[in-house]
């Protein structure tokens, strides 16, 4: 039954692999269980309350990829957006949590709306190629940085000095002989030898690997106390919306800076995400992209009733793909181990950001492949490609290397008369972009 309604066969895949590669892609997005509650509960919103919601909104979202779009990607609460939900609307504006939390629903009801009209899906397809190949290298470098920063690998050298004024450089290497980076070189090793024997379960053997040495070493702390519990209410922070200011200026503000983080967020990470797996069509578009894209927009609606922020699709789920998952099957097991976390949260706790530092290295590592795609030759699309290439990790953010690379582009092609190869899409996104900029 499962290989027949997710076509394994058709996709060259099997049971075993698309469980595997949903097991890795979910131990690299574990990590959000505890540091989604640990931001938004700056906030004034229960923590525990939080790990309840945190899971369920993934595995809503997760879910409705798997059967709805059948896509090996994994949804959840997205890292920045939590940021903008804590220090943003909260701490900078000034206003409550619900508040808050009836943003991310209306921008989750929104989605739905544009899913449905097919308005996303027209967005993803107005991408020009090169900048596809461009977002897969892009997301690559992103990848590849978090997993060496959660290790430890690299870090800051910036350094304050007083009078609010700081010296040194960007990143520098960090103690490389320290026992989080050790740990996450030697679960590198691990990962590529079992990759050069072509061992399907070689980024979650490396995993593993790199948690159980960390044991003695003092990095992995093994849980304490019961290891199966009931998962914490929601009641405290679920359906608390507040609607009474919902048409001031201040929400025109935060819904439109949702929205477009937000999009091109998912977009990007489709996209980079499909093209790595060869999911994309003979023209380049990306299938069932109204499935894919009403997964974020529903788990993002149930986000904001359940009490936790913006839903996004993950960009570790590129670990999964590397690890052979092609279909839903991979996201339902994602989906399963979120609602299984609800009951096992202090075992997936226990996996240091150190053991899935490895399996991000070498999925950046894998993404940087489709950079030899990329027509370096006509400037007008080798500029726009390498400034959405190295934009992501500069600024840390997918959304951004988009934001630079499709500006770019459209300005280049206007300004050497070769305006007939952008769409109107392009030229309304365009606008949007500049629009962005001037709000911020």
């Amino acid at each position: 039954m499962l290989a027949k309604f997710f076509r394994l066969s058709e996709n060259n895949t099997t049971v075993k692999k698309e469980v595997l590669a949903g097991l890795t892609t979910f131990s690299t997005m574990a990590y959000i269980l505890a540091v989604n509650p640990s931001i938004l509960s700056r906030t004034g919103m229960d923590f525990n309350a939080l790990i309840t919601a945190t899971a369920l909104a993934a595995a809503i979202g997760t879910l409705v990829m798997a059967l709805y779009a059948r896509l090996p990607i994994g949804v959840a609460p997205g890292m920045g957006l939590n940021a903008f939900f804590a220090y943003t609307i909260v701490s900078g504006m000034g206003y409550s949590w619900q508040f808050a939390l009836t943003a991310v629903f209306l921008e989750g009801v929104i989605f739905i709306i544009l899913s449905m009209f097919r308005i996303r899906e027209a967005i993803i397809n107005s991408i020009p190629e090169n900048l596809k190949h461009a977002i897969s290298v892009g997301i690559g470098l992103l990848i590849a940085l978090i997993g060496m920063a959660n290790a430890g690998i690299i870090e800051t050298g910036m350094r304050h000095v007083g009078e609010g004024r700081l010296e040194g450089v960007i990143l520098k290497m960090g103690n490389v002989t320290s026992i989080g980076p050790l740990i996450a070189l030697i679960g590198l090793i691990v990962s590529a030898v079992l990759m050069y024997r072509k061992v399907n379960a070689a980024l979650l053997i490396g995993i593993l690997a790199a948690t159980v040495i960390g044991i003695p070493l003092g990095i992995t702390h093994l849980p304490e106390g019961h290891l199966v519990s009931l998962p914490p209410s929601v009641a405290p922070i679920a359906f608390k919306l507040q609607f009474d200011k919902i048409f001031s200026l201040d929400m025109v503000m935060i819904l439109f800076t949702l929205l477009m983080v937000n999009l091109f967020d998912t977009v990007g990470t489709l996209i980079g995400l499909c093209n790595k797996a060869g999911l994309l069509d003979e023209n380049g578009r990306l299938p069932r992209a109204k499935q894919a894209l009403m997964a974020d927009a529903v788990g993002t609606t149930a986000a904001g009733l359940l009490g936790t922020s913006v839903v996004t699709a993950y960009v570790e789920s590129a670990s999964g793909v590397a690890a052979g998952g092609r279909t839903g099957l991979t996201a339902l097991t994602v989906s399963v181990m979120f609602l299984l976390s609800l009951f096992f949260a202090p075992v997936f706790a226990m996996i240091p950001q150190a053991a899935t530092a490895p399996a991000l290295i070498i999925v950046g590592m894998l993404m940087m492949g489709a950079v030899v795609k990329i027509d370096f030759n006509d400037v007008t699309e080798a500029i726009p490609a390498f400034l959405a290439i190295v934009m992501m990790p500069y600024t840390y953010s997918i959304a951004e290397g988009i934001v630079f690379g499709m500006l770019s582009y459209v300005l280049l092609k206007v300004l050497t008369g070769q305006y007939k190869q952008i769409s109107p899409v392009m030229y309304v996104l365009a606008i949007l972009f500049i629009v962005t900029f001037m709000v911020k």
